[in-house]
Parts: C-alpha cells; structure tokens; sequence
C-alpha cells in the first residue's frame, strides 16, 4: 500500500529537519523537500511543533529499527551484537547522509527540559541503554546496568566526535575513525567484565 501523505510529509519534515535543523528548517523547506501543499500540511498538523514531534518518533523508530536489523545480521552472541552496535556507528558516520544526531541536536535546539523535543531525545537514548542492557543481561555480565551505560557514554561521544570532528579534520576523510576507537575501548570494557554466577 502506498504512503499517506501524512507519512510523505513527516518523512520530509524529518529529512528537513536532520539536515538543516529545526528551528531554521520552515514549513516552505518541509514542502519542497516533500512536494506538498501548504494545505496538506495544515490538513495534517496544527503546527510546526506538532511536526517536530512525529518526526523525531519516526527517526527513532527507523534509527533503532535499523540498529537492531543491522547488529542481528552481523553477530550471533549478546557479545558480538554489544561490538556490533559500534560497527552500525561506524557504517552511518560514514553514509552520505550523517548529520549527526537528530536527538542531540534536539537537546542542544529545544532548551526546556520539559519540552516535548527534549522528552522524546531523552526517551530516544534510554531505549538505546536499554537495548545495549538487554544485551549486558543476556551475555551474563554481573552489571548489566553499568556496562550499557559505560557503552552508551561511548556511543554518545563517537557521534559528537564525528559529526564535530570527523567530517572536518583531515578534510573529513574519516568520520568513521571515532567508531572505531569507542569500539577498541567497548571491547576492553567486555573483556574486563565480570560474568554472574
């Protein structure tokens, strides 16, 4: 079945918004980048900040979704899919299309703490811990909790790392090289973890 053109327009609004940013990404951007009218717009959302809402659910359904298909594609142990994670970091620090982090740059954009932006970027990285936990828990570590959040803390700063640094020092040839490095460092945290007994 084809999308809705309520699907159309959160999808551009997502790309809009990924690349340029929310606040200096206009309802104009979103309709060129979709090819839709202003009234489908309005049709479909009161406003611009109704529109940053779904985007960002949509991003996070398609990052983790991603995420997860990738990491079960390339490894067969709770181990290996917690290494795995990084090489899906580095495979998108070094798409095309990285602008960084959608949630970060949410952070960084929306300055309430209270506002839906902020809640869902929160949301966005607890299930990320979450899902970096259960994979903590099924390889029988003792600290299920400390290790996905040391491994989080790793993640979070290889996609600053390369979106600050990667895509500009040395010409931007190596975005993927911060991946790399919290991947080494993830290994050794595994290799240092004590397995429950």
């Amino acid at each position: 079945m084809p999308p809705s053109r309520r699907e159309d327009l959160i999808d551009a609004a997502m790309r809009a918004f990924y690349k340029h940013g929310f606040h200096a990404s206009s309802l104009d951007d979103i309709q060129k980048e979709g090819g839709i009218s202003r009234m489908t717009l309005y049709n479909h959302f009161k406003s611009k900040d109704e529109l940053v809402v779904a985007a960002m659910r949509r991003r996070d359904e398609i990052f983790r979704n991603r995420l997860m298909k990738f990491v079960e594609s390339k490894a067969k142990s709770p181990r290996e899919r917690l290494l795995a994670v990084f090489d899906f970091h580095e495979d998108w620090f070094t798409g095309n299309e990285f602008c960084g982090c959608m949630f970060i740059n949410a952070s960084a954009e929306f300055s309430a703490a209270d506002s839906a932006p902020r809640r869902i970027a929160a949301e966005h990285k607890q299930e990320i811990v979450r899902y970096l936990r259960e994979q903590c828990e099924a390889a029988g570590f003792s600290n299920p909790g400390e290790i996905a959040e040391q491994l989080n803390i790793l993640l979070e700063g290889a996609i600053v790392t390369a979106r600050v640094v990667g895509q500009v020092a040395a010409g931007g040839n190596d975005p993927g090289a911060s991946a790399r490095l919290a991947r080494q460092m993830a290994f050794e945290i595994l290799d240092r973890a004590s397995i429950a007994t």
